[in-house]
């Protein structure tokens, strides 16, 4: 059995939908996959038919406890939570319920998605959390593989009104640096792989970066290429990413959070051109996903 949390998710709902292609030819009415979902209307009708679901929270201990009963796979996703009044202690708060079920029902395999900066990363607001929560997932001696991408491509839908309306990107990173990229998609086929193969063993990370060599300047003309009009980039600070997320609702110390992350990303680099690329399994090109996602998205 494999649970999947967060399923209808930017990346929870791929990971769902390549695992239920993959096992097409499971026996009418044996499911092999079990959701835990907060709100199962939002499931797509294809799947409700296909899964056992568990309704709730997997940071409630009693709702991780039910789905993951005779579960040996599962796959993990800290969904962010701008209301939060720490960053810290959000993550923990889904973290500790999933440490006492790998001590005590069975589950043999985590894959989750976390992030790039291992060893490098310090006071990096959100992603520090993210590598912290690995920590204490790794060290209840479950087999591990933390999905380690840097910027994420749908970071950038968010923006899809502005640049229809204005033609301007907006990024709170140095305009001519190399930001390394991966695509949503990218991150779910290979969680699927990998909660479907039974061979592999013991803890790693599985760094997933796109083939691209591009700068924030360089992803706007490469936006303005896709969608054949002007689009130019804006460049914010940290204090300018902190304010906005205020403004949108976020907490002071989920801002804070966005904005710690900002500065070490350009401060440290780790999701800059000393990465190297993973094309075998992060092969969608910045190009290839503004004419799949984003151009539907900002012209749709």
């Amino acid at each position: 059995m494999i649970v999947v949390t967060t399923p209808t998710g930017q990346i929870g709902r791929q990971v769902l939908d390549r695992l239920l292609d993959r096992l097409l030819d499971a026996p009418s009415g044996t499911a092999q996959i079990r959701v835990i979902a907060r709100d199962p209307a939002r499931l797509a009708a294809r799947v409700r038919g296909r899964v056992e679901v568990v309704r709730g929270s997997h940071a409630d201990p009693a709702v991780l406890k039910a789905a993951c009963a005779d579960a040996d796979r599962l796959f993990w996703l800290v969904p962010p939570a701008p209301s939060a009044d720490s960053v810290e202690v959000h993550f923990r708060h889904f973290t500790e319920p999933l440490r006492e079920v790998i001590g005590r029902h069975g589950v043999e395999r985590v894959v989750s998605v976390s992030t790039l900066g291992r060893g490098v990363a310090k006071n990096a607001g959100q992603i520090s959390a993210s590598l912290a929560m690995d920590e204490a997932i790794a060290a209840t001696g479950v087999h591990y593989r933390a999905l380690c991408p840097p910027f994420l491509m749908e970071n950038l839908l968010g923006q899809a009104e502005s640049i229809r309306d204005a033609g301007v990107l907006f990024l709170a990173l140095a305009k001519d640096r190399v930001l390394r990229t991966c695509a949503a998609r990218d991150v779910a086929a290979t969680a699927a792989r990998l909660l479907l193969d039974w061979s592999w063993t013991g803890q790693g990370d599985v760094p997933l970066v796109g083939p691209d060599d591009l700068s924030p300047e360089d992803m706007a003309r490469v936006v303005s290429e896709v969608l054949d009009r002007p689009v130019r980039l804006r460049p914010t600070s940290a204090a300018d990413y902190r304010a906005t997320a205020l403004r949108f609702g976020a907490s002071e110390a989920w801002a804070q959070g966005l904005a710690d992350m900002t500065e070490a990303l350009n401060d440290q680099g780790f999701y800059g051109a000393v990465q190297p690329s993973t094309p075998e399994d992060a092969p969608t090109g910045f190009r290839q996903w503004c004419e799949d996602v984003l151009r539907p998205a900002v012209l749709g």
